[in-house]
């Protein structure tokens, strides 16, 4: 798919600021939307909007299809009538420049909880036929995440293989005395589910006016602790106590001498292809209607990917196995038409890799930031090799900030010496031809000015934050996409800088 020549702005709904201790759907999601318009952006890129489970990671949620009630705005309940504005003053005071999950979950479940007892117990007959129709057209998915979400809650949020057996192993009977027993508290994640997206239509809707499309993102694994694996066993390589027997992760590399373990559990690419993909179809189906196009994470596992045996304590002890390929994107392609993807191509990419994307015309990605080291695949990731349908970004969720990187180095992250480091320092001086000036306009403007059609810039770079504003160091576990902007960070100078560069380079 051949892309516009456009520019955009990485920034998850997390790191918007306001009172409620996390980004959300409101007011600074509009304020931000028309600051991107103010300063000619036309692509708003966010990462998976799910639940998020283990970790807070969005790579790591309870559903690939439900979305995250923590972004749902409590202001429009307030203005719906569903809660009051007593409601809104009990909110506690919450850092203003990262989310502390644990106190934000609990104060918003407990007034969202609130707001589902009051549409149940008022609502009108027009917001009954919306629940019913929303319900009714999300039925295949919906069902089977409220069961779960209502269940983890019984079990004391443990991980769906400790519970009941009959539970665990989705006996029929059993579900049925479940969904009976716990209907109330499935209501309550239906509304959820409702309101979220109902709020994000309108997010969606602001964008539209705005000529501003939003890129999404699709993990390819997902979490074993998530509704998806419990109620599609089949499709994931687990025993029969639906432990998983083999997980992903990727090898060593210039950046991890042990590789990354990430733990999610692997498909029966066998399986899912005798079903037709079809759970593949109705995710990808799903995330299309809330995004313009998408991300496709970690593409190159489509290709062939990395097993690691479940009892490994390291990635350094996987092995690459041939992916689903080219037969996947046929059968999606059938399905669904148009495939407007964003293949993620980072990595151990090979020859065969870059075929399957090329077979398919799926743009790749480039980071500037790789640019410049030792890595052997540096060269191409430096402008003068940008090919025009490439995505081009100074930096990644994964990554360090440009001034955090040019200012820490990365020390202690990577497995380069502080000699490599100075070499690419000097490298990158000599490359983009700078020599104090400010580290993330220098390399804004580098992507800007390239061939390539578009080009994506993390707001923390807009911004000229260093690592504090970090949102994700690969291989931790805690402390991570915790990172909000403030509430006046978006400045007219900011803007106008902003804008004069995307004008100067045709964006």
């Amino acid at each position: 798919m051949i892309f516009p020549r456009r520019s955009g702005i990485l920034l998850h709904v997390t790191s918007l600021p306001g009172g409620h201790g996390i980004g959300d759907f409101g007011e600074s999601a509009y304020e931000f939307i028309e600051f991107l318009a103010g300063s000619g952006q036309k692509i708003w890129q966010v990462l998976p909007l799910n639940p998020t489970g283990y970790g807070d990671s969005p790579y790591q949620c309870f559903s690939a299809f439900a979305g995250n009630p923590l972004f749902i705005n409590l202001g429009a309940l307030r203005e719906e009538g569903l809660l009051s504005a007593v409601d809104l003053a009990s909110a506690p005071t919450f850092p203003d420049e990262h989310v502390a999950y644990d106190r934000v979950i609990a104060f918003k479940q407990e007034l969202l909880r609130k707001a589902a007892r009051t549409f149940f117990a008022d609502r009108t007959e027009a917001d009954r036929r919306a629940f019913d129709t929303f319900c009714q057209k999300g039925r295949e998915w919906l069902e089977d995440y409220a069961l779960f979400m209502a269940c983890k809650k019984v079990h004391n949020d443990a991980a769906w293989v400790h519970w009941d057996a009959g539970l665990c192993q989705r006996n029929p009977a059993v579900l049925r005395e479940w969904q009976n027993e716990l209907s109330s508290e499935l209501e309550f994640h239906r509304f959820a589910q409702f309101e979220f997206f109902r709020q994000w239509e309108k997010v969606r809707s602001l964008c539209r006016r705005h000529g501003i499309s939003i890129m999404g993102d699709i993990p390819i694994y997902v979490a074993h602790d998530s509704a998806d694996v419990w109620a599609h066993p089949e499709l994931f390589r687990l025993d029969e106590r639906g432990q998983p027997t083999a997980v992903a992760g990727v090898p060593p590399d210039y950046f991890s001498a042990t590789g990354q373990l990430w733990g999610n559990p692997l498909y029966r690419w066998d399986v899912c292809a005798s079903s037709g993909h079809r759970w593949w179809i109705d995710r990808c189906r799903a995330s299309l209607g809330m995004f313009d196009f998408v991300r496709l994470d970690h593409f190159r596992g489509f290709e062939a990917y990395w097993e690691v045996p479940a009892t490994a304590s390291t990635a350094a002890e996987g092995k690459w196995v041939e992916g689903p390929g080219a037969e996947f994107f046929r059968v999606l392609q059938a399905e669904l038409k148009e495939l407007p993807f964003v293949a993620e191509n980072l990595g151990v990419i090979t020859p065969g890799v870059e075929a399957l994307r090329h077979s398919f015309g799926f743009p790749g990605m480039s980071l500037l930031l790789f640019a410049f080291g030792k890595d052997p695949q540096g060269p191409s990731f430096r402008p003068h090799n940008y090919s025009r349908e490439l995505v081009a970004y100074t930096g990644g969720h994964d990554n360090d900030t440009t001034v955090g990187w040019w200012t820490s180095a990365g020390v202690g992250e990577s497995t380069r010496t502080e000699e490599d480091i100075r070499e690419e320092h000097d490298f990158t001086r000599k490359y983009l031809g700078f020599q104090n000036e400010e580290v993330n306009w220098v390399f804004i403007r580098a992507v800007l000015a390239s061939v390539a059609n578009t080009a994506m810039v993390p707001l923390q770079d807009v911004l000229g934050l260093g690592s504090e504003a970090r949102m994700n160091l690969p291989g931790t576990v805690s402390g991570n996409w915790r990172w909000r902007y403030k509430a006046d960070s978006l400045t007219k100078e900011v803007c106008e800088r902003l804008l004069a560069l995307t004008v100067l380079y045709d964006r």
